[in-house]
């Protein structure tokens, strides 16, 4: 027999494996410290205890105890983990009963540890692992065996404002869970099933995002719900997005407040990124709107290469998220808003901005910009390729083409800047 086998049979640790006796929480503790702070045999035995209870088909009906009595964190993340297993391995030949129980434990553990302001602080952590039992379990569970898991969580989340926190956190969560990672997770029908359902219900949802962005003034909680709110604006219907007040509440109420100008920004971005043919008054409103808060915000002669370089990493990223803004509904948009003429100075201001952020010395960003200007290049060549005559007029150079002149003009000159400083690098590193 391997010696780790004889030091285990004979080691105090092994009495966790009788579920004949009555769990010992100290003992546990001490034996997820060894795992983590022992070295050699003792790191060994206390590995392997662990890993045979955790796969001890019952080791699930000891998880309540241990979250409840244990003084260790590590412990209760490792009984969590012993409760995400059974969810997702053996979660359908429960017997029903069991099924309800581990659910109301878990939403009444979450609804104890979150509706306190300063334990969502203290123990984040464990909060956001408790949000993920909770989502894994709405995955099997949800519509069929939980119907009312929309109404349950909006009508919670009205009770406390830390609660509210936490619930928009678990709604990100499940639209992840559904919309962005359900491939490969689970079946077309089974995905396709949970997307209904979220769209058929998201009417409550978006109230409650409303009621918040209107009302509250936690800002915690405000930042969770466009945070929310951003997850969301990639498949919910369309007429959420542009048959209500969401545009100028963003645009007037958060996107000109540093805490949450950076996720407004994201928000406005993905709705910049829809491509429709109807709400054309909505996507000029958008665009018309946002340019005036920016001009507010980073006036049109602010030195924005300096002004990255200097600031700190959320002024940064505001930037970086204002490349993408622009890029993302210039592309989708530009030639709506090329068409109305009283809109054609608010056009070179964007294409001001896009120049200023062009000259950032920063790869991410200056990709961004790349990626528009070719595409707006290309697509005044395909309108248009260029003469072949030797001594071409202005006069002949297309209407589009002849509105971008000076701002390509200024691309090309930015580009031999780019290419230039590229050149000096690789010339200065090869004599190295």
């Amino acid at each position: 027999m391997p010696a780790e086998m004889t030091m285990l049979a004979d080691h105090p640790a092994r009495q966790l494996l009788d579920f004949s006796q009555k769990l010992d929480i100290n003992l546990l503790d001490n034996v997820v410290n060894s795992m983590y702070h022992d070295i050699g045999s003792q790191q060994r035995v206390a590995q392997e205890v662990l890993t045979n209870l955790k796969d001890h088909p019952d080791a699930w009906t000891r998880v309540d105890t241990i979250l409840e009595f244990s003084q260790n964190m590590k412990t209760k993340y490792y009984a969590l983990q012993i409760l995400e297993t059974v969810i997702k391995t053996r979660w359908k030949i429960l017997p029903r009963n069991q099924c309800e129980g581990i659910k109301k434990y878990v939403v009444g553990l979450i609804i104890k540890t979150s509706s306190d302001p300063a334990n969502m602080e203290k123990e984040g952590v464990y909060i956001s692992k408790l949000n993920m039992i909770l989502v894994q379990i709405l995955k099997q569970e949800w519509p069929k065996h939980w119907p009312t898991f929309i109404s349950d969580i909006v009508g919670a989340s009205r009770t406390s404002e830390s609660l509210c926190q936490n619930n928009m956190i678990i709604l990100k969560l499940l639209s992840e869970e559904v919309f962005d990672f359900s491939s490969g997770q689970m079946t077309q029908v089974k995905a396709k099933h949970l997307k209904d359902s979220m769209c058929n219900e998201f009417s409550q949802i978006f109230q409650l995002c409303q009621f918040v962005m209107e009302n509250s003034q936690n800002a915690p909680l405000v930042h969770a719900t466009l945070e929310t709110l951003l997850r969301f604006l990639n498949w919910i219907p369309l007429g959420y997005i542009f048959e209500t007040k969401l545009i100028s509440t963003l645009v007037y109420k958060f996107l000109n407040v540093p805490m949450f100008r950076n996720v407004t920004l994201k928000c406005l971005t993905e709705i910049a990124g829809v491509s429709v043919n109807q709400y054309e008054e909505q996507f000029v409103n958008l665009f018309t709107l946002t340019m005036s808060q920016l001009k507010q915000m980073l006036p049109l002669n602010t030195n924005i290469r300096v002004a990255y370089a200097n600031g700190k990493d959320d002024e940064q990223n505001f930037i970086q998220n204002l490349s993408l803004f622009l890029c993302t509904f210039l592309k989708e948009h530009g030639q709506l808003i090329e068409k109305r003429p009283n809109l054609r100075e608010t056009l070179m201001e964007a294409l001001h901005y896009m120049l200023l952020v062009s000259e950032v010395e920063e790869t991410e960003i200056f990709k961004i910009c790349l990626e528009y200007w070719n595409h707006l290049a290309a697509e005044l060549y395909r309108e248009s390729p260029f003469s072949t005559s030797s001594t071409p007029l202005l006069s002949d150079v297309p209407p589009r083409r002849h509105l971008y002149l000076p701002v390509l003009s200024q691309v090309g000159l930015l580009l031999r800047t780019y290419t230039q400083r590229l050149i000096s690098f690789f010339f200065f590193s090869s004599n190295l």
